[in-house]
């Protein structure tokens, strides 16, 4: 199956090379291009690509409002945003997956990851740049000192899980630290269906609609603490 993609950045040298990029693969397809946030949004609804790269800055609308408005809490039929930015700052990471980014990329992440992220998201997976999500789990969980960072939610135990068993905690950990479906079914020992049913149960009891908004819930209340070390 082909994997259509709209590519949006204001440099138009930028869109050229992910054209260039992603047309060495014989399962991609690049739909289109906007050299801004309006344009993107009018492309995005109108083609209905199977994934959006965005930038974070770009003119008219910036990234964060174009994938509110496409992939938000509010939208019936969501698209799949990948951000993609050379600004490495935590304010735009969450901004990007509480607005229903399902991936977070920087622009020299290299060419094989981009290629994986486009694939992963459309598959339905997540992938953020493993910079980010070390970063990421290190100021959440503080896990270089064992306790919480400062201001961070406090720890699964002591307060309301929603109502997910231990299994479905299980498989949500993993889901916020990046794992496929496939490695989560090798971890955990368990079939591919089990943690589809797994992640669809979650969805339900945490009100979410997907698996980057199950990470986000478990990153904002402290829930990476296992007991185990990866």
């Amino acid at each position: 199956m082909t994997i259509k993609v709209l590519i949006a950045d204001d440099q138009a040298m930028v869109r050229t090379g992910f054209r260039l990029i992603l047309e060495t693969q014989p399962d991609l397809e690049v739909l289109g291009e906007a050299a801004d946030g309006v344009t993107c949004v009018e492309m995005a609804r109108r083609l209905r690509p199977d994934v959006c790269l965005v930038d974070i800055r770009m003119p008219r609308l910036d990234g964060l409002e174009v994938t509110r408005l496409l992939a938000g809490p509010d939208v019936a039929d969501p698209l799949r945003i990948v951000i993609f930015t050379t600004f490495d700052l935590d304010e735009y990471v969450f901004g990007a997956l509480r607005g229903g980014a399902q991936g977070f990329l920087l622009k020299d992440s290299g060419s094989a990851l981009l290629i994986e992220a486009i694939r992963a998201v459309a598959s339905g997976e997540a992938m953020v740049s493993p910079t980010i999500a070390a970063r990421l789990l290190k100021h959440i969980t503080g896990r270089s000192g064992g306790d919480p960072a400062p201001g961070a939610p406090a720890p699964l135990g002591s307060r309301d899980n929603c109502g997910l068993t231990e299994r479905e905690l299980s498989v949500a950990r993993l889901v916020a630290r990046g794992r496929t479906n496939q490695e989560i079914t090798d971890e955990l020992s368990v079939s591919l269906s089990t943690v589809k049913t797994h992640l669809a149960s979650m969805q339900g009891k945490l009100g979410v609609r997907n698996r980057v908004e199950i990470a986000a819930w478990i990153w904002e209340n402290g829930a990476l603490q296992t007991g185990r070390s990866d």
